[in-house]
C-alpha cells in the first residue's frame, strides 16, 4: 500500500493578466484568517476597495516576475513536487496544490483519494506557523477530508522553522554568499498585522504579548506559550541560522515585509534597508527564510524595489539569496521532515 504526500504553497494566478489576479486576491482576501475582521466589513474592504485598486498595479509587478513557463511560484513547486517524488521512491504519491487558485486542494485530495493510500501527509510550505497561511491551509485540507467515507491515517507538518534538515539547507545555500563581504544581513519574513500575534498569544490565555512594543521580549525564547506563533518562529530561525553562519552581533536584523498598513510587525524590511543606506552601508544581504521557493515577495519586492530604494539612499546593491526552491539539498531535508531518521540504539 503506497503513502501519499501533499505539499501545499500558498499560490499564484492562472497568468498575469487583471482578470487572473483578481481572482486570485478574491480568494485570497476574502479568506477570513487573512483578514480576521466580521465578514461584511471584510467583503466590503475587499470586494469594493482593495481589490478594485490592487488588482491592476499587481498585475503589472507579476509581468516583471513572469516567465515562458509561468509563475515562478509554481513552477519551483511543481518542480519540488516531482523531485521529492524521485527521492521517495515507488512507494509513495507525491502530488501539490495552491491555497489559492490552481491546482487547488480539493482537487489534488480528490485524486490523492482515488489512489486510496494508506496514509497522507500534509505539508504546507510555510516554514513558520501562522493562522493566516498554515491555519488556513490546514483548515481548508481538514474540512474536505472530514467528509470522506474511509479516512486514512493523516499526518500534518504545522511548520519546521527550527528543524536541523531545513537549517541546513539554507546554511549551504547561503555558502556561495561571501557573507563577511557584506555590510549587513537582512532576515526579512512576510509580515502579518500585529493582532494576529496577539490573538495567538491569547490562545495560550496570555494577553501579555505586545509586538509594536520594542522592549516586549516575549518572542525571544520560544516556549510551549509561543510554539505557534509566527513572530517567535521567525526569531527563533534567524537565531539558529546566524549561528551557523556566524553571523556577528550587529551585523544582522530580522525584519519583515510586504505590510498593509503601519500596524503590521515591525521592523520594517524597506524601513531598515533606507536607514542602513543612510548609515553608509554599501552592500547587503538579503534572506528571506519564510519563503522556501522564490516568488513576487522575494524576486521583485526584494530583488528590485529594495535595491532601487537602497541605491536611492546611498548604498551600491542589495544581493536577495535565493530561496530553496528545488535544491537537491532542500529535497532530501524534505523528506527527513515528512519521514524522520530513526536511529537504533
Amino acid at each position: 500500500m503506497k503513502e501519499a504526500i501533499l505539499l501545499i504553497n500558498l499560490g499564484t494566478p492562472d497568468s498575469p493578466s487583471t482578470s487572473d489576479v483578481r481572482k486570485y486576491l478574491t480568494q485570497f482576501l476574502n479568506d477570513k484568517r487573512v483578514i480576521d475582521i466580521g465578514p461584511i466589513g471584510r467583503f466590503f474592504l475587499v470586494n469594493f476597495i482593495i481589490v478594485p485598486f490592487r488588482s491592476s498595479r499587481s498585475a503589472k509587478l507579476y509581468r516583471q516576475i513572469w516567465t515562458k513557463e509561468g509563475s515562478p511560484l509554481l513552477i519551483h513547486t511543481k518542480n519540488l513536487a516531482e523531485k521529492l517524488q524521485l527521492e521517495m521512491g515507488e512507494n509513495y504519491i507525491v502530488d501539490f496544490a495552491m491555497r489559492y487558485q490552481n491546482p487547488g486542494i480539493v482537487k489534488v485530495l480528490n485524486k490523492l483519494k482515488e489512489a486510496k493510500p494508506a496514509k497522507i501527509s500534509i505539508v504546507p510550505l510555510y516554514p513558520q506557523y501562522a493562522s493566516s497561511s498554515t491555519g488556513s491551509t490546514l483548515e481548508l485540507v481538514m474540512k474536505e477530508i472530514s467528509g470522506w467515507e474511509v479516512i486514512p491515517n493523516i499526518s500534518i507538518h504545522s511548520n519546521f522553522y527550527n528543524h536541523p534538515a531545513f537549517i541546513n539547507s539554507i546554511v549551504e545555500e547561503a555558502k556561495q554568499y561571501p557573507i563577511n563581504e557584506f555590510d549587513h544581513v537582512l532576515f526579512s519574513y512576510h509580515g502579518l498585522p500585529e493582532r494576529h500575534i496577539k490573538k495567538a498569544s491569547a490562545h495560550y490565555g496570555s494577553n501579555s504579548c505586545d509586538p509594536g512594543s520594542p522592549k516586549n521580549k516575549c518572542c525571544e525564547t520560544v516556549t510551549s506559550n509561543n510554539q505557534f506563533c509566527y513572530r517567535a518562529n521567525c526569531y527563533a530561525t534567524t537565531r539558529q541560522l546566524v549561528k551557523q553562519l556566524n553571523i556577528p552581533e550587529g551585523k544582522f536584523i530580522t525584519t519583515f515585509q510586504s505590510r498593509l498598513n503601519d500596524n503590521w510587525l515591525k521592523p520594517y524590511s524597506d524601513k531598515t534597508i533606507e536607514e542602513l543606506a543612510k548609515k553608509g552601508a554599501k552592500k547587503i544581504l538579503v534572506f528571506s527564510p519564510a519563503f522556501v521557493v522564490d516568488c513576487l515577495e522575494t524576486i521583485y519586492e526584494i530583488g528590485t524595489e529594495y535595491n532601487e530604494l537602497f541605491k536611492k539612499h546611498g548604498g551600491e546593491s542589495v544581493t536577495l539569496a535565493k530561496s530553496l526552491n528545488d535544491n537537491a539539498t532542500w529535497i532530501k531535508a524534505l523528506k527527513e521532515i515528512i519521514i524522520p531518521i530513526t536511529i537504533e540504539t
